[in-house]
């Protein structure tokens, strides 16, 4: 399978933000609104979209169909978007509203095996398990949840195994501590994943700086990577990126 950018807009309140380490009380707020940007990527050859509602992440109740029905009307974007999901049903509105995938985060941590039933029932090309992970002074990785405003007793070992074993196919995995700091991505994380689990597709997220880093990332073995504050603050240039990996 082909390696994948996936530019990424978070959304609060309407506005486009970063978040540093996933602290909502170091936001980043950018002028330019999540539907121009998601334009400009189109522009400039993207063919996925990460998408993400910050405010449904910490409280539930996802609110970005508007922006997904837009998106499907207007580009050939493909839309891989989460935030809040709680429910089977939630996964079929988002779906519904023109999303390609649903990212399920929080609950695929705390409720496992529920969120394997739906990953039967919708099928593993249209859920993506987001793990985020935070590694503790004994460098056992942590798994907190709700907007990373939680701790849960999950591993990540384990449950990398246990989506890998119950059809799981796309794993996106975010190093907390390396999310919004433009200090490269966690390569030692992503080649545990590949181990543990060779059969995942697993996308990379939080430090990526540059196209050096998203090709480290692939030969560490992940299939695709999230760009996030380097490519907003437009340190390197999306459609460079892409021509770049597709000739590699």
């Amino acid at each position: 399978m082909e390696f994948e950018l996936y530019p990424a807009i978070d959304v609060r309140e309407g506005h486009m933000v970063r978040l540093h380490q996933g602290d909502y009380g170091r936001e980043t707020r950018y002028g330019e609104r999540p539907l121009e940007m998601a334009m400009r990527h189109a522009r400039l050859g993207a063919r996925w979209l990460h998408l993400v509602d910050l405010d449904a992440a910490r409280h539930g109740g996802y609110t970005l169909q508007p922006l997904l029905r837009v998106l499907a009307r207007t580009t050939w974007l493909r839309v891989q978007t989460g935030g809040g999901v709680r429910s089977e049903e939630d996964v079929a509105e988002i779906l519904q509203a023109g999303a390609d995938r649903v990212v399920v985060g929080s609950l695929a941590v705390r409720e496992p095996e529920r969120v394997l039933e739906w990953v039967e029932r919708f099928g593993p090309e249209r859920i993506t398990i987001a793990l985020d992970a935070r590694q503790d002074a004994d460098g056992e990785w942590q798994l907190p949840v709700s907007g990373w405003t939680e701790s849960s007793a999950a591993r990540l070992e384990t449950l990398v195994r246990r989506f890998a074993n119950g059809g799981v196919r796309h794993l996106l995995c975010t190093d907390i501590s390396r999310d919004g700091t433009l200090g490269g991505p966690n390569l030692d994380l992503y080649r545990l994943i590949a181990s543990l689990a060779p059969e995942l597709l697993v996308q990379a997220s939080g430090g990526i700086r540059d196209v050096a880093d998203i090709l480290a990332a692939r030969a560490a073995g992940c299939s695709g990577a999230v760009l996030g504050k380097a490519l907003i603050e437009q340190r390197f240039a999306l459609d460079d990126a892409l021509e770049r990996v597709r000739r590699c």
